[in-house]
C-alpha cells in the first residue's frame, strides 16, 4: 500500500494530508492584543519593541556597510562576465510555458520571519557575484553585467513553484527568495547555475538568516561567510575541456513519450516522499546498485508498468540524468558544471521483470559515468563554442539554430532525474534544519520530473509534474514501499482541488 506517516516536525501540517494548502500561504493572525494587556505586559511590550528596533537599525547599517565595501560608488566601472557553455541556451528558450526554473528549498523546524530573510538576503547577495547580476544581449552572445539594483523582495508564497521569472519585475535578477511556514525557497534561472550552485547560495543565505534570528549564533559567529562557502567563479567547462573535433556528433534514438491530459499553463502537480536512506540503501544493495541507480531504475519501471502495461515498445524509455563535475575535476564554482547522462531501458518483451530493467539502466549509467566520457562530452560542447565561424554569427541568427538543435533533441528523452546527494550543514546549524527539497520545471517533451536529495539519514524524492494523472507517482511509490522501503507522502494538493 502507499504508506502516508506524520513527521514529528510541528512546522509540517500539511505532511501525511494531501491538502491544497501545503503551498499556499495564508496570513497569520498576531498574538495578543494590547487594549487587554495590563501596566507591566505594556511597559514589557514597549521596551521589546524597542529592543527589535535596535536590532533592525543596526541589521541596516551592516547591510549599508556590506554594499559600500562590494559595489563602491556610482561611478565605479560595472563588471560584465560571459555565460557558461551550458548557460547559452536557456536564455533562448524560457518562456512562461518553459521556464527553466528550477527551486531548492531547506525547510527549518521554526516558523520564518520575512523581515530577517529580506535583512539575510540583502547581506548575503552582495558577496555572490555569480547571483548579483542581470542578463544582457550582446551582438553574439548573451552576457552578464553587474546589477546595482536592491536586492529582490522575499514574499510569501502564494502561487505555484517555479514560474517565469520576468527580470522586469524582480529588479532585473534571475532569482526570487520565498517562504511558506518554515520553508526557505531558492527558485533560479538555469543561466545562473546548476543545482549545486544554489545549494552553495541557499545554505549561506539560511545561516545568515539563523544568525539574525537566533541572536547568539550572530554573537558567536558574527557576519563572516562560513568556511565551506564558495564563491569561485571560474568557467570549469573552459579550464578543463580538451579541444577536439567538432565534425564528431553525438547520435540519439527518440524515445518513449508520457502523454495525457495537462494543467493549465504554469499550474504544477508536486509530491515529495521522504524516507530513510537506510532503507533504500538496502533494498539497492539487493541487486549491487547504487541508490542513483536503484531509484532511476524504480522510476522508469513504474514507466513500464503504467504506461507501456508491460508490453514491448520500439521506443526506449530514457532518462536524462544530469551529472555533477565538480567531484571529477576538482571544482568548486558556483556556476553550472553538469553534463547529461542517460539511462535508457528498452521493453523489447512482455512483462520483463525489474531485474532486465535495473540491469539495463546500472549498464548504460556505468558505461557512461567515467570521467573520461564526461569529459568527452563537455569538450565536444565547448569545441563547438569556440570554432571561428559559430562565434562570428550574430546572436539573432544563433538563437534560431540553438532552437532548432533543442527542439530535434527534446525527442531523445522521457524525463529527467537529478540527484543532489547528501547535502551537509554545517554542525552549529544542523539543529534548526529538518530537511532539504528541490523542484524541476517541465522542458520541452518532459510533463514529469524527479528531484532526490538526502540529509539527516533521510531522502526525499519530488516529482513534479503538469499531467493531471498521478499513476506513475503511485506506482513509484507503491513499489519502494513493496520493497521494505517506508515512505511519507507530502503533495502541494493540486490533484485535490
Amino acid at each position: 500500500m502507499w504508506e502516508c506517516k506524520a513527521r514529528s516536525n510541528p512546522c509540517d501540517q500539511d505532511l501525511g494530508v494531501l491538502t491544497p494548502k501545503s503551498y499556499h500561504a495564508g496570513k497569520q493572525k498576531k498574538q495578543g492584543c494590547k487594549y487587554f494587556m495590563n501596566r507591566e505586559e505594556k511597559q514589557k511590550l514597549k521596551a521589546e519593541k524597542k529592543q527589535q528596533k535596535a536590532k533592525e537599525k543596526q541589521a541596516r547599517k551592516e547591510v549599508r556597510s556590506v554594499y559600500k565595501e562590494t559595489k563602491g560608488n556610482k561611478d565605479r566601472e560595472i563588471k560584465w562576465g560571459k555565460l557558461d557553455n551550458t548557460a547559452h541556451l536557456f536564455p533562448v528558450i524560457a518562456g512562461e510555458g518553459m521556464t527553466n526554473v528550477y527551486r531548492v528549498a531547506v525547510i527549518l523546524k521554526e516558523e520564518i520571519q520575512q523581515e530577517l530573510l529580506q535583512q539575510a538576503l540583502d547581506m548575503v547577495l552582495p558577496k555572490f557575484s555569480v547571483f548579483n547580476c542581470r542578463l544582457r544581449q550582446g551582438m553574439f552572445w548573451y552576457y552578464f553585467e553587474e546589477n546595482g539594483k536592491k536586492s529582490p523582495t522575499v514574499h510569501e508564497e502564494h502561487t505555484y513553484p517555479c514560474r517565469y521569472i520576468d527580470e522586469h519585475r524582480n529588479r532585473s535578477y534571475l532569482f526570487r527568495v520565498t517562504y511558506y511556514g518554515c520553508r526557505i525557497n531558492l527558485e533560479v534561472f538555469h543561466s545562473l547555475t546548476d543545482g549545486n550552485g544554489a545549494l552553495n547560495f541557499l545554505k549561506e543565505l539560511t545561516y545568515q538568516y539563523l544568525r539574525l534570528s537566533h541572536p547568539e549564533l550572530g554573537e558567536q559567529y558574527g557576519n563572516r561567510l562560513h568556511k565551506h562557502t564558495s564563491l569561485n567563479t571560474e568557467d570549469s567547462f573552459l579550464q578543463n575541456y580538451k579541444k577536439s573535433r567538432f565534425e564528431k556528433s553525438y547520435k540519439s534514438e527518440k524515445a518513449y513519450i508520457l502523454k495525457g491530459s495537462l494543467f493549465p499553463e504554469g499550474k504544477m502537480g508536486i509530491i515529495h516522499g521522504h524516507m530513510p536512506v537506510d532503507a533504500v540503501k538496502r533494498a539497492a544493495k539487493k541487486y549491487d546498485a547504487t541508490i542513483n541507480e536503484f531509484l532511476v531504475a524504480v522510476f522508469i519501471w513504474a514507466i513500464y508498468q503504467e504506461y507501456l502495461k508491460g508490453m514491448p515498445s520500439k521506443r526506449p524509455v530514457t532518462t536524462s540524468v544530469p551529472v555533477n563535475l565538480r567531484p571529477f575535476f576538482n571544482s568548486v564554482t558556483t556556476k553550472n558544471f553538469f553534463v547529461m547522462v542517460t539511462a535508457t531501458f528498452h521493453p523489447k518483451a512482455e512483462n520483463q521483470p525489474f531485474e532486465d530493467v535495473i540491469a539495463e539502466v546500472k549498464k548504460s549509467l556505468r558505461e557512461q559515468i567515467t570521467k573520461e566520457h564526461l569529459e568527452e562530452i563537455f569538450s565536444y560542447n565547448v569545441t563547438g563554442e569556440k570554432t571561428m565561424i559559430l562565434r562570428t554569427i550574430p546572436l539573432v541568427f544563433k538563437k534560431i539554430g540553438m532552437k532548432y538543435v533543442y527542439n530535434m533533441a527534446a525527442s531523445a528523452n522521457t524525463a529527467t532525474i537529478t540527484n543532489l546527494g547528501t547535502i551537509q550543514v554545517a554542525p552549529e546549524y544542523e539543529g534548526y534544519v529538518d530537511h532539504f527539497s528541490v523542484i524541476l520545471s517541465r522542458s520541452k517533451g518532459q510533463n514529469l520530473k524527479m528531484c532526490l536529495c538526502s540529509y539527516n539519514g533521510m531522502l526525499t524524492s519530488t516529482i513534479s509534474s503538469v499531467m493531471k494523472d498521478t499513476k506513475l507517482q503511485k506506482a513509484f511509490y507503491r513499489y519502494l514501499v513493496a520493497n521494505d522501503i517506508p515512505v511519507t507522502i507530502e503533495s502541494n494538493g493540486v490533484y485535490y482541488e
